[in-house]
């Protein structure tokens, strides 16, 4: 069973280039985690909705072991603003039921 994690972001445009490259930043660090499968940034193509940051993972497990380790600490160490972000959004998680590709 693949485990997946969305978290949506509501971005002010203004600050969208911050947000991304903060991930750019850090690519190839949640590679590193015991049971980490992928992780997907999608951008919105309109103003009024979320970015989607994807990540998926061997287990539930493994995506509690990350939330508790020194680099999720470390990748969210130095959040942006408050006033870059919307209400709205939030973590969603599910289990893969059928992949295809």
């Amino acid at each position: 069973m693949t485990y997946v994690v969305a978290n949506r972001v509501f971005v002010k445009p203004d600050y969208a280039d911050e947000f991304e490259q903060r991930f750019k930043n850090r690519v190839g660090q949640i590679d590193q985690q015991p049971g980490f499968v992928l992780m997907e940034v999608l951008k919105p193509r309109s103003d009024d909705t979320p970015y989607v940051v994807l990540t998926h993972w061997q287990d539930e497990q493994a995506f509690q072991n990350w939330v508790g380790s020194d680099d999720f600490k470390l990748a969210h160490q130095n959040p942006m603003a408050k006033e870059a972000f919307l209400d709205g959004g939030g973590l969603e998680r599910y289990e893969v039921v059928v992949s295809a590709g």
